[in-house]
């Protein structure tokens, strides 16, 4: 390899002394319009051993050997600038001093330079033709043919990479700049705006398109999704642009278009440092950790150096699973993955005692609003109020710093027993910081989190792959939709800055028609609505049609977040944690009706809805 290295940057050390006999030579050929003149013989090789010695020592300081002819680009062009530049100097102080030795005519000055650089950058500039030839030229033409949305930055550097390649054929580009449209970009025309899509689609009998458009808004990208679904063709896009620039991901790593891209949520940015403050060399423990929010709330801790991360989960899959993860992606974090029930006080004791943790993320929780809503009222009282009140007093007794605990927006307003377990778990953590003793807790209040498990984004993918119908409650009800990872993120940003007793409320954006979802979910999935139907079911028991993050009596604070906000509702009553202390106590179960009606008594706010 050394060889052939030293072999390869002589070849090329030959070519630029070579370029300065040529360029020499054909500057006084040219100079007397290719009548050799006698008299200049002295001249010609006697000047030539200064340019030589010139150019040596110019294409070293220029740096000309260390790139490959191959990849020959604009640095190297500048490269071989500075080169010629120095071998001008040096003739331009030949022509002042060298009288009456050797005979140099003005003219050379210019023309010298102009021959030097055109004979050294074009040679580079063949070669690597020449190679592009060699490798490229025979997949030209050939793959699936393919229509590239966006002719910016990213399209140009997605074309490049995709000419290169014998799986796809770009034929041709669009893009929403009027200034764009007509021209050419590496050969390939940028044929009208993304408005055309479905025409060019048909013109070229291209069956996929790729966006290449990062920074595009969600409008744009739904639009484009309707006319590729127009078309029959299938959509794919490629990484954020601030990715490929750093080299994080090549630019040929291109994926479906997921429903998170058309919701158009934008990329979360925390305030890493404080994050790092609160986690880094503690010991951290999950509770619900094989869950969709705790699960991640695990992968992000990752990032952040805790001493251990103990992982507790009733569910003995889902604890393999978060598990199986750590052991590949994160060998290097000391986890300790424990089985157990937030309602089991005792085994709480043991851990804490055990473990010591200083910070709690508290995400076990029952969620499904139908499933809680008839036959298993009492059990969301226990899992979701007294489970969250045994896993605080543990925390509390234990000298736990924060407890974070998660909340939904479903605890606003609630009509349904889910939603008002959880508004009284959140009571639960605003009692039990008003009593000190150190700990901090906080609640982080959000909406549904997209792909979370038993959602209505799995659920519609399995609908469309067996065919249909797609199936959504009533054609107005929409949710507030942010994407799990994000979820997460804001979460530890909130515990960061919490200062005790709020209640974190996320920027959940504009709340999106389920309807709508169902929509783009089919065209994502390459089917039209004439060959996935969409059914309406009617609504379900407690479910509302529209959810809301902030009660009536809330009003809210603005943090140094944009995402977050701080919602202060009103004070919980002297008496609410000693009631909720002897109802954990009664050992009876407590049917539905009872439930719900001891959950209006303290949570005024709450309205059920009649089964």
């Amino acid at each position: 390899m050394i060889i052939n290295t030293r072999f390869r940057s002589s070849l090329v050390f030959l070519f630029d002394l070579a370029a300065v006999l040529l360029a020499w030579t054909g500057a006084f050929l040219i100079r007397f319009n290719f009548d050799w003149l006698p008299g200049f013989e002295q001249t010609i090789w006697l000047g030539l051993i200064p340019l030589l010695v010139a150019q040596l020592f110019a294409c070293q300081w220029a740096g000309l050997y260390r790139g490959m002819w191959r990849f020959a680009s604009l640095l190297d062009l500048q490269r071989v600038l500075k080169a010629v530049l120095v071998s001008t100097f040096v003739l331009l102080l030949m022509a002042l001093f060298s009288q009456p030795y050797l005979h140099i005519p003005r003219s050379l000055v210019v023309l010298y330079p102009i021959l030097l650089f055109l004979i050294m950058s074009g040679g580079r500039v063949a070669w690597r033709m020449w190679k592009e030839y060699c490798l490229y030229d025979k997949v030209g033409g050939q793959g699936k043919p393919v229509v590239i949305a966006g002719a910016g930055t990213a399209g140009a550097m997605l074309l490049r990479e995709l000419q290169r390649t014998s799986e796809w054929n770009v034929v041709a580009l669009v893009d929403d700049d009027p200034a764009k449209q007509g021209l050419e970009l590496s050969g390939c025309r940028v044929e009208g705006s993304t408005r055309d899509i479905s025409k060019v689609l048909k013109l070229y009998e291209a069956k996929h398109i790729i966006l290449a458009m990062p920074s595009a808004r969600a409008p744009v990208l739904r639009r484009i999704s309707e006319e590729a679904t127009k078309a029959g063709a299938l959509l794919f896009t490629i990484p954020a642009l601030d990715e490929l620039m750093a080299g994080r991901v090549a630019i040929n790593v291109m994926r479906p278009v997921k429903i998170e891209d058309l919701l158009g949520r934008q990329p979360v940015r925390i305030d890493t440092d404080n994050v790092m403050a609160m986690l880094e060399g503690k010991t951290v423990l999950v509770t619900g950790a094989g869950g969709s929010i705790g699960s991640e709330l695990c992968r992000q801790l990752v990032r952040f150096d805790p001493d251990k991360v103990v992982l507790l989960e009733a569910n003995e899959f889902a604890l393999y699973m978060i598990e199986q993860w750590f052991r590949d992606e994160a060998a290097d974090v000391t986890i300790i993955p424990l089985a157990g029930d937030v309602r089991d006080a005792e085994r709480m004791e043991e851990i804490f005692a055990v473990w010591r943790p200083q910070v709690v993320f508290h995400a076990a929780a029952y969620k499904h609003v139908p499933l809680m809503e008839v036959g298993n009222a009492w059990q969301a009282v226990r899992n979701n109020v007294f489970g969250t009140l045994v896993v605080a007093d543990s925390a509390r007794s234990h000298g736990v710093k924060r407890f974070v605990m998660i909340s939904t927006d479903k605890a606003v307003n609630p009509t349904n027993v889910m939603g008002a377990t959880k508004r009284m778990a959140e009571m639960v953590c605003e009692a039990l910081h008003c009593q000190g003793q150190g700990t901090l807790f906080h609640v982080v209040r959000f909406g549904n989190v997209l792909g979370s498990t038993g959602s209505v984004v799995p659920k519609f993918q399995a609908q469309i792959a067996r065919g249909g119908p797609v199936t959504v409650t009533h054609p107005e009800i929409n949710r507030y939709f942010m994407s799990i990872p994000e979820a997460a993120q804001l979460v530890l940003q909130a515990a960061a800055m919490g200062m005790g007793g709020e209640i974190f409320v996320l920027d959940m954006g504009e709340p999106v028609k389920i309807v709508d979802l169902a929509r783009n979910m089919i065209r994502l999935s390459g089917y039209s609505e004439d060959e996935i139907q969409i059914r309406f079911t009617g609504l379900r028991p407690g479910e509302k049609l529209y959810e809301e993050l902030l009660a009536d009596t809330e009003e809210t604070v603005k943090t140094l977040h944009e995402k977050l906000r701080i919602a202060r509702s009103r004070l919980v009553p002297d008496d609410f944690l000693a009631y909720v202390q002897a109802w954990q106590a009664n050992k009876q179960v407590v049917g539905d009706a009872q439930v719900r009606a001891q959950l209006k008594r303290w949570i005024p706010e709450y309205t059920p809805m009649k089964q």
